[in-house]
């Protein structure tokens, strides 16, 4: 039969793990060695700062639209006084995780600066800018949509505008109308159409690249116009570059502008006070004659009433000479009438003396016989 054989295996016993395997002996630091710096974690970058400038005539309501779109509390002008009669900064704000600052300008219109002051003004501070280096994204133009018209200090006002802008710039400018809430809406729309399609408004900057926009006086309004502004690279203007190179500002296209603008209001003014002068000059000869032809008059008026005085009181001597004559004969008439009577009376009684007479003598002569 046949055996079994028999075979032992030896059973696999599963190894545990080494607990101090892979473990590290970290040595104490030696006394007097420095501690090692924990690596510093990379800082949050800084928001980039966006500076936009707000221009546009007095009362065009620039401040009204700063405050609105930044929170900010600058002094706003009420009617026809400026109030921003320095360029100031806005406080900032953030906008699609840019930091914004809003730069108030004064008008060339400014009814406590003249132009020229103004435009000292601005320039410097835009030239400090680019010194900085802090360059402009664009430059917001504000223009009351509610004007019935467009009037000369208006164009020149946006006529210095584009001086200190330069059409190289132009791609960074919004024109803004605004107070559209104090305008009859199909005038107003009719206004903006103008403002687009005229030659002397805004047609040849918007052909030039800026670009038309509302803003109906509110925050989201505002910060949708700066929003156009936020994502395009910043740009110089004009007149930052003629100071850059020449650091002369009566050699830049703003001032020789604004130097023809004040010839032609010069000139203009020299033609009115010239006007004026002979306006005065034929009023007072007016008034001379006038006086004279007043006078003459008078003086007519006096020679016929006293010629009238003469006549009734010749009249009147006439009339009481009559009226003395007339008496007379009316006296004399009484008289001659008397005489008459009396007359009368003694013929009749000589008649009647004379006939008694002869009866007397009758008688006498009777008895004698």
């Amino acid at each position: 039969m046949g055996g079994c054989v028999s075979y032992f295996v030896p059973s696999r016993r599963k190894k545990l793990p080494d607990p101090e395997a892979g473990r590290v002996q970290a040595e104490p630091p030696k006394l007097g060695q420095p501690l090692e710096p924990e690596p510093k974690l990379p800082e949050p970058e800084e928001p980039k700062t966006i500076y936009v400038a707000v221009m546009g005539a007095t009362g065009s309501g620039k401040t009204t639209f700063i405050n609105i779109a930044t929170g900010s509390n600058l002094r706003v002008g009420m009617g026809l006084e400026s109030c921003t009669n320095e360029v100031q900064m806005s406080q900032p704000f953030m906008l699609d995780g840019k930091r914004v600052v809003l730069i108030d300008t004064p008008g060339f219109d400014d009814t406590t600066k003249s132009d020229t002051d103004v435009l000292k003004m601005i320039a410097a501070y835009l030239q400090t800018m680019h010194k900085q280096e802090k360059l402009l994204s664009g430059v917001i133009y504000m223009h009351r949509i509610s004007d019935i018209r467009v009037g000369s200090t208006s164009r020149r006002d946006f006529t210095m505008f584009q001086e200190l802008c330069g059409k190289e710039a132009y791609k960074n400018v919004l024109m803004v109308t605004n107070m559209w809430g104090e305008a009859n809406q199909e005038d107003a729309l009719a206004r903006e159409q103008e403002l687009r399609e005229k030659d002397i408004f805004f047609k040849p900057i918007l052909e030039d690249g800026a670009v038309l926009l509302r803003h109906m006086n509110d925050q989201e309004s505002a910060h949708k116009i700066i929003q156009k502004l936020t994502g395009i690279d910043p740009v110089v203007l004009r007149i930052q570059s003629e100071l850059a190179a020449m650091n002369d500002i009566t050699q830049t296209g703003a001032f020789a502008q604004l130097n023809r603008e004040l010839m032609e209001q010069a000139e203009k003014n020299r033609q009115e006070l010239e006007k004026l002068r002979v306006e005065l000059e034929e009023a007072a000869q007016a008034q001379d004659e006038e006086t004279r032809m007043e006078l003459q008059e008078e003086s007519e008026k006096n020679r016929q009433e006293l010629e009238k005085l003469r006549v009734e009181l010749e009249e009147a001597a006439q009339a009481q000479d009559e009226e003395t004559r007339m008496e007379l004969q009316e006296e004399s008439e009484k008289m001659e009438a008397e005489l008459l009577r009396v007359q009368n009376e003694a013929a009749t009684l000589a008649s009647e003396y004379q006939a008694e007479l002869r009866r007397i003598e009758e008688q006498l002569h009777a008895r004698a016989g």
